[in-house]
């Protein structure tokens, strides 16, 4: 039996095309991944440190507790993956497919979190989570509104605040 390489020099763990890729904790840093197949893959707690990821396909992966440091994602697939708590400090996602993507609790940089919003859409097909919502996207004025320093934003009852402060112990009287 002859397996499809994800990159060479590398054998993607897949048997046929009904089995999934576990590549849990699997380590990729510095490595050249360029146009490669991790679709459907089970990549959790994997290293991308300063992975060249091109074009490459993570479409229904698994990228949860990621490291994905300095990686360069350009073009890359994301379609409906997880990518909670995946931690993508100092990466390109340049021109990647998002749609469908659920970036729960990611660590991204406000630039390539702002980059996304402009083109985010649809809903991850397993957890069920909006990848705008996921990426923390919204529109300024529904941002502002909600701002607590923002005085004419949702303000709290001033029961809830009495119900607050007779749980605070006393001190001094």
């Amino acid at each position: 039996i002859q397996l499809p390489t994800i990159f060479p020099g590398m054998l993607i763990a897949v048997w046929s095309t009904h089995h999934v890729q576990d590549l849990r904790r699997s380590n990729f840093t510095s490595a050249d991944c360029r146009k490669a197949n991790f679709k459907g893959a089970n990549l959790q707690g994997a290293y991308f440190m300063k992975a060249v990821a091109f074009q490459t396909n993570f479409e229904e992966a698994n990228l949860s507790d990621v490291l994905m440091d300095r990686a360069v994602m350009n073009e890359a697939n994301l379609k409906s993956a997880i990518l909670q708590r995946a931690v993508f400090t100092r990466s390109d996602l340049g021109g990647a497919n998002v749609e469908g993507a659920d970036f729960t609790n990611a660590l991204l940089d406000k630039t390539q979190q702002m980059a996304l919003c402009k083109y985010a859409d649809g809903v991850n097909p397993v957890t069920g989570v909006s990848t705008r919502k996921s990426l923390g996207c919204g529109s300024m004025r529904r941002f502002r509104t909600a701002s607590p320093s923002n005085p004419d934003g949702p303000q709290v009852a001033e029961t809830d605040k009495e119900a607050f402060r007779a749980t605070m112990p006393v001190y001094r009287q």
